[in-house]
């Protein structure tokens, strides 16, 4: 997420009251999750862990619970709690803006595109040409969707991401700053759920077809001319490269990537990332053919037992 303007370190520093390590008119142009950071942006981290994969990532400012050597050419903001200030600059520069009217005055919508009855149409939204959005369909702010797009009823674009710290109270919600993108000539069924990115971007690529009651999760990216079954459930940060089908009741983990022309069998669990080009069933993952060798020899196994009797 870009900031509107360039900010100098000490206007954050100010806005957030916590120290920094860095020249103080250091600019900061954004704020991302570190998957999809670039110089200028900030990043958080609150767990030794990841301290130096935060510190070494393309961020320049980096969001931090620990006074640690700044490497060149970087900034650090130092704060006693980098979950809650990230907070705070989400709400600070991507404030919720209530909505009174159905299809809100700043929405962009193309030549073309018919919207049916009892759709909501958010703050900023951009809809392409020749678009049709039928009944019931929620489009929540900011999200951008291209020409020659078909939503069915129900569905909602731009729910917050499932994304929680737990606290000794409850959970702590990460707030969503990010958007939907919808690219041309997709097809989207009824009663899907796609979440927006925390910062950047939820993707749905060109010519991808998507079936009824699927969910993606924040911040994943689906390519070009996908196919995706009924009931299917995507995790958040997933990359799904072009042409790759995914049969019903798929499910995922966050963090992995499908390679380009695979091909996920129904009722798969995708607990790691596969390469391309092959066709895969079962969970734990495996090439399909593998996996139907090992459930020909496990139905072998009463024979192998009387046979040994």
């Amino acid at each position: 997420m870009k900031f509107p303007k360039s900010h100098s370190l000490q206007e954050i520093a100010n806005l957030l009251n916590c120290e920094f390590i860095g020249d103080q008119n250091f600019p900061v142009l954004g704020m991302n999750e570190i998957h999809v950071v670039e110089p200028g942006d900030i990043v958080f981290v609150d767990h030794p862990k990841y301290y130096d994969k935060a510190l070494q990532s393309a961020a320049t400012i980096v969001l931090i619970n620990k006074k640690v050597d700044c490497p060149e050419g970087k900034a650090l903001l130092i704060s006693d709690d980098p979950f809650r200030d990230f907070n705070t600059l989400t709400k600070h520069f991507k404030p919720f803006q209530f909505a009174n009217v159905a299809i809100s005055a700043s929405a962009e919508i193309g030549a073309g595109t018919l919207i049916q009855p009892n759709s909501f149409i958010g703050n900023h939204v951009k809809i392409g040409k020749n678009c049709l959005i039928h009944s019931n369909v929620s489009i929540y702010d900011h999200t951008v969707i291209g020409d020659n797009v078909i939503i069915h009823a129900g569905t909602i674009l731009g729910a917050d991401a499932f994304y929680y710290k737990k606290r000794p109270d409850g959970f702590d919600q990460l707030i969503s700053g990010g958007r939907v993108v919808i690219e041309d000539n997709v097809g989207i069924g009824a009663l899907c759920t796609i979440d927006k990115g925390v910062t950047g971007d939820t993707t749905i690529g060109e010519g991808t077809k998507i079936d009824n009651q699927v969910h993606v999760g924040h911040d994943t990216v689906i390519g070009k001319k996908c196919l995706i079954a009924s009931q299917t459930g995507i995790a958040g940060c997933v990359i799904i490269e072009d042409e790759v089908t995914l049969w019903g009741q798929v499910g995922t983990t966050s963090g992995i990537t499908i390679g380009a022309k695979a091909v996920i069998m129904g009722q798969t669990g995708v607990t790691k990332s596969v390469e391309g080009g092959k066709s895969y069933f079962g969970t734990p993952i495996e090439e399909s053919r593998e996996k139907l060798k090992q459930l020909a020899n496990i139905k072998k196994i009463p024979e192998i037992l009387n046979k040994l009797k």
